[in-house]
């Protein structure tokens, strides 16, 4: 069974990758990524060699003082010449700072791509941009980086959505209690609206 285990399972751009170096953690993954066009089903992990060979086509680097220089040294490498991302973002959480780079397919190196007049970059490959804003977000207020809709506006997380259903629901039920109000106030001055009930 041991030698089971230590058997080859897929080769990938020049490398080989074994069960065992899984299971010993022995592997880099990106802070975030995201895959296009795959099948949507419950994932604990996402395994290049589990997924037809497909690999990330954006990936998110957060930078600290421990990871930075393997964040652009190592991965930077790996994510270019062995898994081909096209995008890759390096942000610090502390500095705000967004690097924005894509791949060079002649070179197999990622070359820097300019953000525009505010600082935001936008990735060809999502049709999103990516900037820094301020906001609060499980109770703490700082600057996010943030995915931002076509126009430049903040993609609304799932907790953002719901406050604004929240805050909808409490108009709509304003507007009705207004409504209520001034139909009793015209009912107490005029009768009954003619088949009101």
């Amino acid at each position: 069974m041991e030698g089971a285990r230590r058997r080859v399972r897929r080769r990938q751009h020049g490398r080989l990758f074994s069960e065992l170096q899984a299971k010993k953690n022995d592997f880099r993954g990106p802070d975030v990524f995201v895959v296009l066009d795959t099948v949507r089903r419950e994932r604990k992990s996402w395994v290049v060699w589990q997924e037809d060979g497909r690999t990330p086509d954006v990936v998110i680097e957060l930078l600290s003082e421990s990871t930075e220089k393997v964040d652009r040294t190592d991965k930077m490498r790996i994510y270019a010449k062995l898994l081909r991302v096209p995008e890759y973002y390096l942000f610090d959480p502390f500095t705000g700072v967004l690097e924005a780079y894509g791949l060079d397919l002649a070179t197999m190196a990622y070359a820097p791509v300019a953000p525009g007049a505010g600082g935001d970059v936008v990735s060809p490959r999502l049709h999103l941009g990516l900037g820094v804003r301020r906001g609060t977000y499980h109770g703490l207020e700082a600057d996010w980086l943030r995915w931002l809709d076509p126009e430049g506006r903040v993609v609304p997380t799932g907790e953002e959505q719901a406050r604004a259903a929240e805050e909808r629901a409490r108009a709509a039920q304003h507007e009705a209690t207004l409504l209520a109000a001034r139909l009793a106030e015209y009912e107490q001055r005029f009768g009954k609206l003619p088949g009101g009930g």
